[in-house]
């Protein structure tokens, strides 16, 4: 119970025998009004881990900041959530004018030039960007591979770049980036290599129409190991609602003609396509 606090509201009591219902004495639902310039200001803003698949490796859009702070540093592409927005549509007009990609509903057929967008994790360290407190919102997109983008706003260049180069490998470090974007990063791909086990994510990596071998090669990227190709059929095309025929074939990755599918219904897989173990 609490007592003799400053400005606090009197201790609550029981009523008819029922638990007496205890609050912060900062709770925004007080009865009494509150002071708001007694709260520090702070932006809000959303950061997107943009994935796709390019020449078989797991690749990520990085921007390099062409003004302070960080300037000359890579960093992940966003922007400051605007007065009339919300979450997902801010998030959703920085993927449109970052890759001109739009997001796709899963209740409708995806279009080419769709993508996936899911809200990732907040970062809010006070110390995170230098000119003020800012919140950050991030968010992660994946789509099949895409042509080269081209910069805008703030952003002096732009690529599709390894996440191993971003990231750093074999214990060597990458060039780091800036803000805290190499920790959104890596919660990012840690996200998708996670999803893709237990639902059918990995297909929004694929073209509408794909083989069992061009959904191999994107698991293969994401995880960063080479699967058994028989093994990999025999489980793909084992679990229900993950593949549906096409009833087409195609001879663009070289030799035979390969059965093509689309993504079927499911969202969740059951049995899971675990992960091999490193």
């Amino acid at each position: 119970m609490r007592t003799g606090l400053p400005g606090d509201l009197p201790p609550p009591v029981a009523v008819d025998g029922q638990e007496p219902d205890y609050r912060q004495a900062d709770d925004y639902d007080r009865v009494m009004p509150y002071d708001p310039s007694a709260f520090p200001p702070f932006a809000v803003t959303v950061d997107l881990v943009v994935l796709t698949v390019r020449r078989h490796a797991l690749c990520a859009l990085a921007v390099r900041r062409g003004e302070p702070p960080f300037q000359g540093r890579w960093a992940l592409p966003g922007g400051f959530v605007r007065g009339d927005e919300d979450l997902a549509t801010a998030a959703a007009r920085e993927l449109a004018e970052e890759t001109g990609l739009h997001v796709h509903d899963p209740a409708c057929p995806a279009p080419a030039n769709a993508a996936h967008l899911e809200q990732l994790a907040t970062y809010g360290d006070p110390r995170r960007d230098p000119r003020m407190r800012v919140v950050s919102v991030a968010h992660l997109a994946l789509a099949p591979d895409l042509p080269a983008p081209r910069a805008g706003g703030d952003a002096h260049s732009v690529r599709w770049a390894p996440v191993e180069d971003l990231l750093g490998q074999d214990g060597e470090e990458a060039a780091p980036l800036a803000f805290d974007h190499a920790r959104i990063l890596a919660d990012g791909v840690e996200r998708a290599r996670s999803k893709i086990e237990y639902s059918s994510l990995a297909t929004a990596f694929c073209p509408q129409e794909f083989t069992v071998g061009e959904l191999r090669r994107v698991y293969e990227a994401v995880w960063g190991v080479a699967l058994d190709p028989r093994n990999f059929h025999r489980k793909v095309t084992g679990t229900p609602g993950f593949l549906v025929p096409t009833g087409g074939t195609t001879t663009r990755q070289g030799g035979r003609p390969a059965q093509l599918f689309r993504a079927g219904g499911a969202t969740l897989l059951n049995p899971p396509m675990l992960r091999p173990e490193a």
